[in-house]
């Protein structure tokens, strides 16, 4: 039997999430979305394992079903071949330390019945506050989560949870784990499967061969019912636990039907960046700027697709081969919001959501299966044409980063313009309904390339600055020399002053040149900003000169720091911004203007 699984999720008693995550309104959304099995989650908690007790009723062998009185009302009602049933699931924060080093991992753990959950519950219980949040956090190493599980349930599977998020996994820039192997230690071959998470898909997952014996699963880990579904697993087996893991455990087409993604770029750890300076950037930049933010020169949060690249021993994706499928799907209102030029949670789309549910059809058959013909039917050209485009691949992306959600499109912004609220779900006028804007194929979206940077550049550079740690500490150590006592106060503000834009305003002799010299020292010095990302103007060439030589001065014994300065003069680095663009100048605009070339 082929059904959808989404086995990640939480409950009401975990921090930052809906009220409505009650088995009542998961049953509901697990039906409108079209997923068979869904996660239980927070099994842990005392009072969300009654509430399950007290809710469910046993259905096939380690799955359950909502009782029947429980039950909202759908209308089309859902036919009972399509009940949902749910599977006992929790997630787990360990946060320990290990070689000196702070980890913070987080673990999915399934179990075949109420008596292993408890089993469980009980031995956490007595090393941990397990009642304070649904997902309990617990000073314990994964390797002893992992042995406890095991000793409690010999049916349980315990799977690493979204393995790259950069703060809590076991193989994010902050684990401080390179492999599986070393975060579960001695019991790493109790491991089966990982949970790649919404920042990287399995083709990412493949550039790691250490990855290739574990099954690459998705679950939406999902905060309120709504969110069912936005990743989950595609499984061809027996309606039944065993089933469910055996399928998982064994990886293989025949049973794991393969993955529903999110697009990797939307996940909110795609790129590195610092969302509060607005930088966002692929891995080489990153590593170009030395992992420092250019506006407050602390390090930017190392995400996914960066962290991918460091451990990639592969040099470009390699192909299917005999993998499991993967598809990438836009939620469905987030396609419906664009269409409409509202925002998500609008009545306008909720309405129109609703209009097509109550056609009769699920959400993810909707998005992955049902004929484009059909789509334009229940829904109208744009929608029919958005999801073409979506499961053709051909969008516009911009990536998520350091917590912020990236953004996928599927019209352009002319397309959009000219769209307005065209076609029969919004307006609701068939006869005279416009077709998509006609477009040149050029201005359309193209098929989303994933590596959109020079990933084997990155591997190199990368490699080359590892390989080098005994001059990086040698540089750290001249850094931790350099001091400013000969600054009087005021000049001293102005040197520190590394947050946003500042307007010093100082007289003649004031020390002006010297208090710029020593900003620049700091910045590169004290606050590890590359000496590329410096760029320091004067009106006078004496005065570009002096800066030059008193910084040479300062960095006497470690030259190799001031390489890749900008010291000029507004005029001269004018002049070498016309030189580096003269490609894409209009050379008529320039043509009375040769004084500029001449200067």
């Amino acid at each position: 039997m082929k059904f959808i699984a989404d086995l990640h999720i939480h409950s009401h008693y975990s921090i930052s999430t809906s009220k409505k995550l009650i088995p009542e309104y998961l049953d509901l959304w697990a039906g409108i979305k079209g997923i068979k099995v869904v996660g239980s989650g927070d099994f842990t908690h005392p009072g969300w394992i009654s509430e399950l007790q007290d809710k469910l009723l046993p259905a096939e062998e380690g799955l359950f079903r909502l009782k029947q009185e429980l039950k909202i009302d759908q209308d089309p009602p859902m036919p009972e071949e399509g009940e949902v049933r749910f599977l006992l699931s929790a997630e787990i924060s360990t946060i320990y330390k290990r070689d000196n080093q702070v980890r913070k991992v987080h673990h999915l753990i399934l179990v075949p019945d109420f008596k292993d959950a408890l089993a469980i519950q009980r031995r956490l219980a007595k090393i941990g506050n397990i009642t304070s949040d649904g997902r309990p956090i617990l000073g314990l190493d994964s390797r002893d989560l992992l042995e406890i599980t095991l000793e409690a349930s010999e049916g349980a599977l315990f799977i690493p949870a979204h393995i790259w998020t950069p703060w809590f996994s076991s193989l994010g820039a902050k684990s401080g784990f390179d492999s599986i192997s070393e975060c579960y230690r001695d019991l790493s071959d109790h491991i089966f499967a990982v949970e790649t998470g919404l920042s990287s898909d399995p083709p990412m997952n493949w550039l790691c061969s250490f990855l290739d014996q574990y099954t690459l699963i998705s679950n939406s880990d999902a905060h309120s019912p709504e969110k069912l579904g936005r990743e989950a697993n595609i499984l061809d087996t027996d309606l039944s636990y065993e089933g469910i893991i055996k399928a998982i455990k064994g990886g293989s087409p025949a049973g794991f039907g393969g993955t529903i993604e999110f697009f990797p770029q939307e996940g909110k750890y795609h790129y590195d960046g610092h969302r509060k300076c607005a930088i966002n950037w692929d891995p080489l930049q990153t590593l170009k700027h030395n992992g420092l933010c250019p506006v407050c020169g602390k390090k930017v949060t190392v995400g996914v697709m960066n962290r991918v690249a460091q451990l990639a021993d592969r040099d470009a994706l390699p192909e299917k081969g005999t993998r499991p499928p993967f598809f990438s799907l836009v939620p469905l209102k987030e396609i419906l919001a664009e269409i409409a030029g509202v925002g998500q949670q609008s009545k306008k789309v909720a309405a129109a959501y609703n209009r097509l549910i109550e056609k009769g059809v699920t959400e993810l058959d909707l998005l992955l299966h049902l004929p484009i013909s059909r789509v334009k039917q229940a829904g109208g050209e744009l929608l029919a044409e958005a999801i073409r485009r979506m499961r053709n691949r051909e969008v516009l992306i911009r990536e998520g980063f350091d917590g912020e959600y990236g953004r996928i499109k599927v019209f352009t912004r002319e397309e959009g313009a000219a769209m307005g609220n065209q076609g029969t779900l919004f307006d609701q006028t068939q006869p005279g309904a416009e077709p998509v804007p006609s477009q040149p194929p050029g201005d359309r979206p193209q098929r989303a390339v994933l590596i959109n940077f020079d990933f084997n550049e990155f591997r190199r550079r990368h490699r080359a600055a590892q390989s080098q740690p005994e001059n990086n500490e040698n540089n750290n150590r001249e850094r931790k020399k350099f001091d400013f006592k000969e600054l009087n106060p005021e000049q001293k503000r102005a040197v520190e002053h590394c947050s946003g834009p500042a307007l010093v305003i100082a007289g003649p002799g004031t020390g002006k040149t010297h208090t710029l010299t020593l900003r620049i020292a700091h910045l590169i010095l004290n606050n590890n900003v590359t000496p590329e990302n410096i760029l320091a103007v004067t009106f006078t060439n004496k005065a570009a000169g002096e800066m030059s030589k008193r910084l040479e001065l300062i960095f006497k014994n470690t030259q190799p720091l001031i390489k890749g300065i900008n010291i000029s003069t507004f005029h001269a680095f004018g002049l070498s911004v016309l030189r580096e663009n003269s490609k894409s100048i209009n050379t008529e605009v320039l043509a009375n203007r040769q004084f500029f070339l001449k200067y």
